[in-house]
């Protein structure tokens, strides 16, 4: 008898359909065959699929050969959320389900040995994948509801265990559909636990973020140990716009994907912040496998990446990072197949001045050599450096400012200039495609909305002389100075404006050693 249920399988951020169909009949007893490009997860399935059975008093075609088909049969299948439709279809193939077809029903769900169904990955794209169907009905592990029923237009039914589900099929009148309300779960995962009011000192640093933020520019701090170039950056979130409900949604496909995502929240409501050790590989940081998952670029998308300790990074793990910064996405080829994942990340990074971290503090003796500070800042090339707008020196911070007692501008009101600056922006961008933001102007816009004075000319001429810049550090220039004019209500950019984005770039490489 055959007997099929529809699954889905997840390709990048995206999922597809996939055909589960069971087929029990004659042949040698026991067999028990997986076809359709399965991965060793799908095929170990078997054996949990049997004992789950058994396990929850259904029958098993014991004396049957049992063959199951995952249709597209010319993609290759990962994971374990097709345990629960095979199971599923192993019963209608006995006739449990009285006649029923599962053609209006999406499965998804890994089966412990016990009957229990456990959370899978890639709830939330699959939940996208229905509606595009048509199919108007998703079952999904308890775990996995939140996430999937933020999806409107489809049903998402919860269940514990293959014996529910059963049911859930034979009465699916006594079940109800999952509801959430998006903009309250948006609302209640917004919340930060830290505050630029943390942050003592460091005036000229917290202006950089603001403007880093404001038009989405990658700024680099460097400073000694200890001047709290980590604290800063890990409230950069907390001055970025709030997350909007398309945002939260592409974010929680990439970190349901990468496993990462709170099943207690469904929804990913602050910008992310990744901090990735400098020991991580390049597929971990770009993403990779025989079937490519997210990397760090990916997982940050919509939000931050925050690389401490910037040259002690691979010089190869650093490079792969040119196209994502360049493009907002990631492409990753294998013989089979090419995957492409978003990645508009804000890049922040942070390095010590030398190896020793004291070269030009006022209070502690450095001991590097000029070849050694040299050679420690040449860890980072050229080309990296130039994609990072905004280098900001990050000094020690002095005995007064620790301990004293002054009003310390908070988070909340940071954000909201930078909120200002970035509506400015999305005026001036309204007829251009997925551009919102200064730091992502392509030449022909700079030239039409950075237009500068005589005076302006010969400023930016000579720092361009002196600092030796590139062609592109030039470009960059010229996007901070149009934000700094926004976040200063200016309709023009001036000297003033420019000047400050040129005191931005006076720590490339040129001038160090």
């Amino acid at each position: 008898m055959l007997f099929k249920t529809f699954s889905a399988a997840v390709f990048g951020i995206d999922a597809y359909l996939v055909d589960v169909e069971v087929d029990v009949g004659p042949g040698q007893a026991g067999i028990f065959n997986v076809v359709g490009l399965p991965d060793i997860a799908v095929k170990e399935s078997r054996e949990r699929i049997k004992s789950a059975l058994r396990n929850c008093g259904f029958d098993y075609p014991l004396y049957q050969a049992v063959t199951i088909n995952l249709a597209p049969a010319d993609i290759r299948k990962e994971g374990s959320a097709f345990d629960l439709p095979m199971a599923l279809g192993l019963l209608g193939c006995q006739g449990s389900f009285f006649g029923k077809l599962l053609d209006s029903h999406i499965f998804l769900g890994e089966l412990s040995l016990d009957g229990r169904v456990r959370p899978v990955r890639g709830s939330l794209s699959a939940a996208l994948a229905a509606r595009e169907r048509g199919i108007k009905n998703l079952v999904v592990p308890e775990a996995n509801a939140r996430e999937a029923a933020v999806v409107e237009g489809i049903r998402v039914f919860a269940v514990k265990s293959l014996p529910q589900a059963a049911d859930m099929v034979n009465s699916p009148e006594s079940f109800q559909p999952v509801s959430v309300d998006t903009a309250q779960m948006l609302a209640e995962g917004s919340g930060y636990s830290v505050d630029m009011r943390d942050v003592r000192g460091q005036m000229s640093a917290k202006r950089a973020l603001e403007v880093s933020c404001a038009g989405s520019h990658n700024i680099l701090l460097i400073g000694p140990p200890g001047a709290g170039k980590t604290m800063l950056a890990k409230r950069i979130p907390t001055i970025l716009p709030p997350m909007s409900l398309d945002e939260a949604i592409e974010t929680t496909r990439i970190h349901s994907i990468a496993g990462i995502l709170d099943d207690s929240r469904g929804l990913v409501g602050t910008r992310p912040f990744r901090s990735p050790h400098h020991t991580i590989s390049d597929a971990g940081l770009i993403g990779g496998g025989a079937i490519p998952r997210p990397g760090e670029v990916s997982v940050g998308h919509n939000g931050v990446l925050f690389l401490d300790e910037l040259p002690e990074f691979q010089r190869n793990v650093l490079e792969v990072m040119r196209q994502p910064l360049e493009d907002g996405c990631v492409t990753i080829a294998r013989a089979a197949l090419s995957v492409s994942f978003p990645s508009q990340f804000m890049l922040a990074a942070a390095m010590n001045p030398c190896p020793c971290g004291f070269f030009g503090d006022a209070t502690r003796q450095c001991n590097c050599s000029p070849p050694q500070i040299q050679r420690y800042v040449s860890k980072i090339s050229g080309p990296l450096l130039d994609r990072i707008d905004i280098h900001i020196e990050v000094p020690s911070v002095k005995y007064k400012e620790l301990r004293g007692n002054g009003e310390i501008e908070s988070s909340a009101a940071v954000r909201e200039r930078v909120m200002r600056a970035r509506q400015v922006q999305l005026e001036r961008y309204r007829g251009e495609k997925s551009l919102y933001a200064n730091s992502q102007m392509p030449p022909r816009l700079v030239r039409k909305f950075c237009t500068l004075s005589p005076e302006g000319e010969k400023l930016l001429e000579s720092a361009i002389l002196r600092l030796g810049l590139s062609a592109r550090a030039h470009d960059r220039i010229l996007k901070v100075s149009r934000t700094i004019a926004d976040l200063a209500g200016a309709e023009k950019v001036d000297s003033t404006h420019l000047s400050e984005a040129i005191q931005y770039r006076t720590l490339d490489r040129q001038v160090w050693g």
